[in-house]
Parts: structure tokens; sequence; C-alpha cells
């Protein structure tokens, strides 16, 4: 798994792309504070060569919790800027910060 982030000069944004290698799943999305948590709302497109990828604008100078959904199981980012303790799902979350 691995984020890249693309600061632009010309807007507070950060072009934000996950990749996931997951050859075996069918679908993979990311859910977070930025989409409210909608596993629905950014599906990841899956690559020939079995990695899902998507990218996202964020505003930057931002932090936000995350996880992905591969074929409906929540997972972490393995290379996340760090991890926060969320109460509501009695567990980590990846952290993402801008």
């Amino acid at each position: 798994m691995a984020i890249t982030k693309q600061y632009l000069k010309s807007k507070p944004i950060c072009k934000v792309t996950f990749s996931v290698p997951a050859k075996e799943a069918s679908t993979v999305s990311v859910a977070g504070e930025f989409n409210e948590w909608n596993t629905e709302a950014t599906v990841l497109k899956k690559l020939k060569n079995g990695t899902f990828k998507g990218t996202l604008n964020l505003p930057k100078d931002q932090k936000f919790e995350f996880k992905y959904v591969v074929d409906g199981e929540w997972t972490n980012e393995t290379e996340a800027d760090g991890y926060q303790w969320n109460d509501f799902a009695a567990a980590e979350n990846s952290i993402l910060v801008l």
C-alpha cells in the first residue's frame, strides 16, 4: 500500500493518490473523514497489475482519519502518517497529514 502527495502551487489543495495492491480483491474503496466514512464515495479503480488506485483533491494543512475497505473488510494503510484510536470504531484508524 502506498500514498503519494502532490501539492498544487496555485491552490491550497493536495492531490492524494491511494494505491492498494490487492490482486484477489474485487472491490477496494477508501473511507474517511474527507468523505463522511462513505464506503461507496471513493471506489478505487483496479489496474491490470492488480493494484487499486484513485486520487482525491484534499485541502492542505489538514489531518484526516481514514481506512481502506477491501471486499468489505476494513484495513489500515501500512505507510500512513500515523495512527489514532477511534472510540466509535473501537480500533485504530490511519492518519493522513497534509
